[in-house]
């Protein structure tokens, strides 16, 4: 009965927004163009995600959803003669990207499908999503139903909605099943997973002797994995235990710090503390980095090698812990104005119901913190990237004031201020999640053969990651003009062409609508005045 309660809430905080069943279906429309007999992109920068520089300009061809030539068409201001370029044949169909950039497509390794409990429909966040540039995503739980995240996987594949790639990772033990308590209940339900469909499985820490058989299993059959080490095991099952069981990805960085102790077995717990108090369990979780081995020590060098050793994951999802080190910046982001709905602008209020919502009373100490916690986490990570290790980019939006698809975007700027080289922050958003995913045979990087996953955007990303934003970057024109530029022009998935500032456009009219309906400004939280 205890490891069954282990289990039970070591992923209800997954579960429980879809306590009240699925969100709401996407609809079968398919907004995007294609995928053509031949699409030709012509005359842009190419910057790819292999280590290689920016290049150009290039013609880029696309027979249906595959890249079938990439051809270098001069240099920058100077074009070969178009009888030398990439012929469009009859039913063809081209861009015109001279002065664009393209990239390949963007992999989430941390999306959750919206919400009940954050009103966040699918077609709301699928939007959000393919209007920054995502055509992939990896669901850590499947919170809506397995059954459901696979029929919208299938959908997407089929192109038959307007969605990312989707990959189902269930959440151990979800769904109908009798309590799991022994090793061999575990391996089954691992199993029947498998049987269903699923891509991998979301783990969030278990009694040893059930996370290692299911951990081991789960390799056999061959699918990933990922884990939020939650506080609840973290105790006698860290982050090494995981890997060297078999685990694939860690999710966050709980777990890690717990492997890079020295001087305790446990973390640092006032005595007043319970776990199921949120602003206990985030406002300590900033004190944790600080207990484990100083940066380049032994101990904390040998965790690192033996991580590195196992081609182990790493996916810090750094964005959707920064209201915790400046709650004021995360609440006040120019895009919640049009772009967040009420239902889930009220879930991100204070509250000790809703997950991700401590601020009972957050201040000052909590983010002098969170400040140092980051300098410390952001230290391994970049240092695990230089060593060899990958590093993917996820968001886990629809928690703590992180917005699907502006999320992900700022996910990539603080991988720039953990040290990334922009190229290399590009490399973690593309080709390391693919590795992750074990589709970078497929997707990932712009290649003859792959799949035609592509983003189009008019500025320069590498100089100004915020010009992949939808509300774009503020940049002063010569004739002193404050304009806005930027913001992806097209997301290709597939060969299918999407509008990105379309896509954006309705998710505008999504949240006018809702706000409408309620009469709702978003800029008034409903916080009361004490009375003196």
């Amino acid at each position: 009965m205890k490891q069954m309660f282990t289990v039970c809430l070591g992923f209800i905080l997954a579960i429980s927004l879809s306590a009240q069943g699925p969100i709401e279906e996407s609809p079968l429309v398919l907004e995007g163009e294609g995928p053509y007999s031949q699409l030709i992109i012509r005359g842009a920068t190419l910057i790819n995600s292999t280590g290689a520089p920016p290049i150009g300009p290039v013609d880029i061809v696309i027979e249906n959803n595959t890249i079938v030539n990439i051809k270098t068409v001069g240099y920058p201001g100077v074009e070969i003669d178009s009888t030398s370029r990439p012929k469009l044949k009859a039913g063809g169909h081209e861009i015109d990207a001279h002065g664009k950039y393209i990239l390949p497509g963007f992999v989430d390794m941390h999306a959750h499908i919206g919400g009940r409990w954050q009103g966040a429909d699918a077609e709301y966040v699928f939007k959000l999503w393919l209007g920054h540039g995502i055509t992939t995503i990896r669901d850590p739980s499947c919170g809506n139903g397995l059954d459901w995240v696979l029929k919208h996987k299938q959908l997407s594949n089929e192109g038959k909605i307007t969605a990312p790639r989707i990959l189902a990772y269930t959440a151990f033990g979800a769904g109908e099943y009798d309590p799991i308590s022994t090793p061999e209940q575990a391996r089954q339900w691992v199993r029947d997973n498998a049987q269903k469909g699923a891509d991998g499985i979301k783990f969030f820490g278990l009694a040893p002797k059930l996370f290692e058989a299911a951990l081991s299993e789960n390799k056999k059959l061959g699918l990933r994995s990922a884990c939020h080490h939650a506080q609840l095991e973290v105790g006698r099952w860290n982050v090494l235990n995981s890997a060297y069981a078999g685990l694939t990805s860690m999710e966050h960085w709980y777990g890690l710090p717990e492997a890079l102790f020295e001087d305790r077995t446990i973390q640092d717990y006032p005595l007043d503390y319970n776990y199921q108090n949120e602003q206990h369990r985030f406002g300590e979780a900033g004190r944790l980095w600080k207990q484990a081995a100083k940066p380049y020590s032994l101990h904390w060098n040998t965790v690192m090698e033996e991580l590195l050793a196992l081609d182990f994951t790493l996916d810090p999802t750094f964005n959707i812990y920064e209201a915790s080190r400046d709650l004021m910046r995360a609440r006040r982001a120019e895009w919640h104005e049009e772009y967040t709905i009420p239902s889930l602008w009220r879930f991100y209020q204070p509250s000790k119901k809703s997950h991700g919502s401590y601020w009972h009373f957050w201040g000052t100490e909590e983010e002098s913190n969170w400040r140092e916690n980051y300098n410390l986490w952001m230290t391994f990570v970049n240092e695990y990237k230089n060593r060899g290790g990958r590093v993917t980019a996820g968001s886990d939006s629809g928690f703590i004031f992180q917005l699907y698809g502006y999320g992900y975007i700022r996910e990539l700027e603080l991988l720039r201020e953990a040290g990334f080289h922009p190229l290399e922050v590009i490399r973690s958003a593309t080709l390391s999640g693919a590795e992750a995913l074990g589709m970078d045979d497929e997707i990932g990087s712009i290649e003859i053969g792959k799949k035609a996953d592509i983003i189009v955007i008019d500025e320069n990303p590498l100089q100004n990651l915020k010009v992949f934003y939808g509300t774009g970057a503020i940049k002063l024109t010569d004739d002193n003009e404050v304009v806005r530029v930027g913001g992806v022009r097209y997301t290709i998935k597939d060969g299918i062409v999407y509008d990105a500032k379309r896509l954006l456009e309705d998710v505008r009219k999504i949240v006018r609508d809702k706000k409408d309906e309620e009469g709702f400004e978003i800029l008034q939280p409903g916080i009361k005045k004490v009375k003196p």
